[in-house]
């Protein structure tokens, strides 16, 4: 069983950083696709910043140029380095590693940290 766990998230004032980490329980290369989506309630599930291991990367509009997604791989960790974080970003942010299943890709989801941006 695949296990995802986020950890970094807290209070923090507007214009300030966090940085979250998910690690996962095997290897990222096993994942075609890593990244961090967040929600709020009442709200669908929103993607925050993806990765293939293709190369690509891709950003919510509302986060391109303050927030930033990498990988440590000896540590099969995902990183989420979030700048300049408004009261909007706040919001249980949540892991995802997606798998080629046998017809269709199965997601894994960690259990999600809390990011609140108040003064």
């Amino acid at each position: 069983q695949v296990q995802l766990v986020e950890s970094g998230g807290g209070l923090v004032q507007p214009g300030g950083s966090l940085r979250l980490s998910c690690a996962a329980s095997r290897s990222i290369f096993s994942f075609f696709a890593m990244g961090w989506y967040r929600q709020t309630p009442g709200k669908q599930r929103e993607l925050v910043a993806t990765f293939t291991n293709g190369g690509n990367t891709n950003y919510a509009d509302s986060v391109k140029g303050r927030f930033t997604i990498s990988t440590e791989y000896a540590k099969n960790t995902v990183y989420l380095q979030m700048n300049g974080l408004k009261p909007e970003d706040t919001a249980v942010y949540l892991c995802n590693g997606r798998i080629f299943g046998t017809t269709t890709p199965i997601d894994y989801w960690g259990q999600g940290t809390q990011v609140t941006v108040s003064a």
